[in-house]
């Protein structure tokens, strides 16, 4: 590559100059997965409020997406301001609310849900109309619902075992195994939650929300009247992030400040669309491609 210099170049499925800024060009909207990418824990990289700034400057939209149901979206919104990042309800959307779409509209039978969950998410689903059954084996759910639960105590995952054991329809918010996180510990995710469920059942769930599934996409697609040439996803994860980018067609970007490491790209088949270490690299990369279009 020349103009649009990247070490990684030879490592992505956009490998020249001219393809590269033509796509960057496209672009109006970008997709940010959270955790791995705009911050790592409770730290915002210091990169991301600048990267923020430099998309209202070009007139790109953003919008933030999460695999991670854990939080409601008014936690996200408290979460985001605490490390000075004003959003709005409209510009977040995660598994969980993906999640309550999907039943919503592929499985409207499904009221009372058996919810292996925290309680931000069981609130999330009981104010969008669903009735959380107790952890009683006369309680009989409609579904089982499993996500990533920190809160996950013994009993309740014995319970969900019971109740999917029973052939009950079962739904994951979300396939990630690990959460990434900036303290010394591995934060086990609803897809590692869903291993141990179907070594104790033999089942796996009927469905999968969340990214990879490209349905998360489709509401920024629809609200803004876009193209999915038109949307970057960022992301810090090949099998979650760009797998849906790609399934998508989006532009897909993976970022090295979260759980894939360069070292490790090479293990997975697909390749980013574009590989960066992080948000301020790909922002200089919009900037240069606005610029070409000035200067040409």
């Amino acid at each position: 590559m020349d103009s649009l210099d990247n070490k990684y170049a030879y490592q992505m499925r956009i490998n020249s100059s001219s393809d590269l800024q033509n796509r960057l060009r496209e672009i109006k909207h970008v997709a940010l997965d959270l955790d791995g990418t705009i911050y790592n824990g409770d730290t915002l990289f210091p990169f991301t409020i600048t990267f923020l700034e430099k998309l209202n400057k070009l007139g790109i939209g953003y919008s933030f997406l999460t695999n991670n149901p854990s939080r409601s979206i008014n936690d996200y919104l408290f979460h985001l301001k605490k490390m000075g990042i004003t959003a709005t309800r409209e510009e977040i959307y995660t598994s969980a609310l993906a999640t309550i779409d999907y039943l919503k509209n592929y499985y409207p039978k499904a009221k009372r849900l058996f919810i292996l969950g925290t309680p931000s998410m069981i609130e999330e689903f009981e104010d969008a109309g669903f009735t959380s059954t107790n952890d009683d084996e006369n309680d009989k759910p409609d579904a089982v619902v499993v996500g990533f639960d920190k809160t996950l105590v013994y009993p309740r995952l014995c319970r969900a075992a019971w109740w999917i054991s029973k052939e009950i329809f079962y739904v994951a918010t979300n396939p990630d195994k690990v959460c990434p996180t900036d303290e010394p510990v591995l934060l086990v995710d609803c897809g590692s939650i869903c291993s141990c469920l179907e070594q104790a059942t033999g089942r796996s769930p009927d469905v999968v929300i969340g990214k990879p599934d490209p349905r998360m996409l489709n509401g920024i697609i629809e609200r803004h009247h876009l193209e999915p040439s038109q949307i970057a996803m960022i992301g810090d994860r090949i099998y979650t992030d760009l797998k849906m980018a790609h399934e998508a067609k989006t532009l897909g970007v993976l970022v090295l400040t979260g759980e894939t490491i360069y070292d490790l790209r090479k293990h997975f088949k697909l390749k980013p669309d574009i590989i960066v270490d992080d948000l301020e690299e790909f922002g200089k990369m919009l900037m240069e491609s606005k610029n070409s279009v000035e200067h040409s």
